[in-house]
């Protein structure tokens, strides 16, 4: 490293940094989706078709405003 400028040196530093900043964003993303996919996967298929009911009642259901 001796025959590299000083400023060259600076410059290499900073490709690391931001290398290893960009590799720690990817890890960091991956670990958000991992967690929201096991969240996702908990439920059961039968708790997921009872949501899935209810809202569509909810979603159906006459409110007591529209019934005047």
């Amino acid at each position: 490293m001796e025959d590299y400028p000083k400023r060259m040196r600076r410059r290499m530093r900073w490709w690391k940094v931001l290398g290893l900043a960009g590799l720690a964003g990817v890890a960091a993303s991956g670990v958000v989706i991992a967690r929201a996919e096991r969240r996702r996967r908990a439920y059961t298929p039968e708790e997921i078709r009872a949501r899935l009911r209810d809202r569509y009642a909810e979603a159906n259901s006459i409110s007591p405003a529209d019934e005047t």
